[in-house]
């Protein structure tokens, strides 16, 4: 028996799927990063190999198939080359298809069909395939100049915001108050000390200031709703990019959604979907999880003809 594998590479976290080729067995895992920037090439693939090892596909596996989509690949020329050659090394002979982690959420989102999904995470990116086939991607640059409207997007604006309203640049509101509280500060200045300390060189310490600015919105913070507001135009923006580009066929086009960000439900979505109703599509809800998506890819490159067994075993799960 065949069996094919999807990796949902993420830079919190890595999730696993394995499928055999009728689909009459599915098997899930989950790990942690997959970011080789932040984590080497090496110790990257060495985690992502001795998952797939261990997985109970039974004496007489046979990968048929894999899929990965890995963030920050499609970066870096260099990069590209080498994280490829090393997954190559370590499952050799074996058909790979790599892709973004962008991808494999598009995938999942829309069942391989023509569209738009946009992730928001701890970063933020689009990634868009239409009828003919033809690809595009928007944002997801990095953190240190771009990632509008992620997590950590939301959580730099906040320390912007605490310490004008510290100051009296903006006035205080349930924002500056929960801050002060959740970080236990005991003046305003001991910000900066944390922040140098603590959260500097942590992106996901960064990124998951965005629950104290949830707790603040839900408070009334006048300046963390617009916070929220202000990351839907941003994810918007990538949306109408990627528009321009592909030309979409049929108005309005299927946008999907997926990330953390999202979670926060009525203090995002709304402004979400507006605007995307204003750039000309028609938000979806996601159908699969990321992983999913990247099963479906090793399916739809390897074994085509398995799709609709997938499916199927899909909704039953």
């Amino acid at each position: 028996m065949k069996y094919y594998i999807g990796v949902d590479g993420g830079a919190t976290k890595t999730a696993f799927c394995a499928a055999a080729a009728d689909s009459s067995l599915l098997y899930t895992q989950l790990r942690g990063s997959s970011s080789w920037r932040e984590y080497g090439i090496d110790h990257v693939v060495k985690n992502i190999k001795s998952v797939i090892d261990a997985f109970p596909l039974g004496n007489d596996r046979v990968i048929g198939g894999i899929a990965m989509g890995l963030p920050c690949f499609g970066e870096s020329e260099d990069g590209d080359r080498e994280l490829e050659l090393a997954i190559k090394g370590v499952f050799p002979n074996i058909p790979l298809y790599l892709t973004n982690d962008v991808e494999v959420g598009w995938a999942g989102s829309l069942c391989l069909t023509p569209g738009v999904n946009v992730v928001a995470g701890t970063g933020a990116i689009a990634f868009g395939k239409n009828e003919s086939g033809k690809t595009a991607r928007s944002g997801g640059w990095s953190e240190f100049f771009g990632d509008e409207g992620s997590c950590y997007w939301i959580g730099r604006r906040a320390m912007q915001l605490f310490s004008q309203q510290a100051d009296g640049r903006l006035p205080k509101d349930a924002l500056y108050k929960t801050m002060f509280n959740e970080l236990g500060l005991k003046s305003d200045f001991d910000f900066i000390d944390i922040v140098h300390s603590e959260y500097m060189t942590n992106r996901d310490k960064v990124a998951a200031l965005q629950f104290i600015v949830k707790e603040a919105a839900l408070e009334g913070s006048v300046s963390a709703k617009a916070i929220y507001s202000e990351a839907a135009d941003e994810l918007c923006r990538l949306v109408a990019a990627i528009r321009d580009r592909l030309w979409f066929k049929n108005r309005p086009f299927p946008v999907s959604f997926s990330g953390g960000l999202y979670k926060t439900g009525e203090l995002v979505l709304p402004f979400f979907f507006k605007g995307i109703e204003a750039v000309g599509g028609k938000p979806v809800i996601p159908k699969y999880e990321p992983m999913y998506g990247a099963l479906l890819l090793a399916f739809e490159q390897n074994n085509p003809e398995g799709l609709p067994l997938l499916y199927k075993r899909l909704e039953e799960t």
